[in-house]
């Protein structure tokens, strides 16, 4: 189904309000300082998704892990320090989280423009909404004005992002803990309509670890993840189209075929059936849906006014 971004201005506008109150957050905040911002992060994604469509996925994953550690801050960029150990080597990021040199090319293009000016935060934020509009999905306006975080929490990272294998009542739980509904938790969890996933993450549930799956896909996926080994072998996450976002993921979980044990988690005879049942069914509401969380999601507890900083690389505080 085609999606059709134009509707989701007034979605977009209504939230807004709401947004800037809560985060001090503007959709015009770089209008004079960085008039052209905007294009020449969409132009650089642009070109990072033609040679690797996968990359919208890895960014729109970036994102997510960095606003749901401590806040969109921009803390999963930075490289270890003698004093602190990021977000990179922590559990759901370490040797799967990725993106980080396009997010650099990005950052040295807008430094060009506008030197000491925008956030890697904001940078983050704006190339996801680009790399999944590039991918056929929804755009929405992107609230800016966050700054950078100075450090990093492994441990935050550790415990604060939900993992493959969590329960309904863990994600719920673990969403309504950052201020997302289970409704924004259901909707969000529409990003892996795009995307990969390495063998390690999903073995369990393809090998007897769940009784909820189409037979036939456990045997397709275990054609690359053997029961030892391959741990890296990668597999997509919405076997349908993996690189259009579209809803063709909750197609997949009305079939049995979500990847992972915390994708059929959402269609497993509890409370989002319905809701799953409806995307399966309306890419335009999935789409609209997945664009008001997102806005939602990118005001997480944002650095703004005189905290943080604007870091001059996205990989070190200044």
């Amino acid at each position: 189904m085609a999606f059709l971004p134009n509707s989701l201005v007034t979605l977009a506008l209504l939230s807004i309000l709401a947004c800037a109150a809560q985060g001090q957050l503007s959709a015009s905040f770089y209008s004079t300082t960085c008039p052209n911002l905007q294009t020449v992060v969409r132009s650089a994604m642009a070109q990072a998704v033609a040679k690797e469509p996968r990359m919208a996925a890895s960014i729109l994953r970036l994102f997510f892990h960095d606003c749901f550690v401590n806040g969109c801050d921009g803390s999963i960029l930075l490289d270890d320090t003698p004093t602190f150990t990021g977000e990179k080597s922590a559990g759901p990021n370490a040797n799967s989280a990725r993106g980080f040199d396009v997010i650099d090319t990005i950052k040295s293009q807008v430094e060009a423009a506008c030197k000491a000016t925008v956030s890697c935060a904001d940078i983050l934020a704006l190339a996801t909404r680009d790399g999944v509009n590039l991918l056929g999905g929804p755009t929405w306006t992107v609230q800016l004005g966050r700054r950078d975080a100075r450090t990093a929490s492994q441990s935050a990272a550790n415990s604060n992002l939900p993992g493959p294998g969590s329960s309904l009542s863990t994600l719920i739980s673990m969403f309504a803990a950052k201020g997302l509904s289970a409704s924004d938790m259901t909707a969000l969890s529409g990003a892996h309509t795009i995307g990969q996933a390495q063998c390690q993450f999903f073995r369990g549930r393809i090998t007897g670890g769940d009784t909820n799956i189409n037979a036939t896909f456990a045997a397709l996926r275990r054609q690359t993840c053997p029961m030892t080994g391959g741990n890296s072998n990668l597999a997509p996450i919405d076997v349908q189209s993996p690189i259009k976002f579209d809803n063709g993921y909750y197609q997949d979980l009305v079939g049995r075929r979500g990847l992972f044990h915390s994708d059929q988690e959402l269609f497993n005879g509890g409370s989002q059936d319905s809701l799953v049942r409806l995307y399966s069914t309306n890419g335009a509401k999935f789409a609209a849906d997945f664009a008001k969380a997102m806005i939602k999601l990118g005001n997480l507890s944002p650095l703004t006014g005189s905290n943080g900083e604007v870091r001059l690389n996205c990989r070190k505080v200044n």
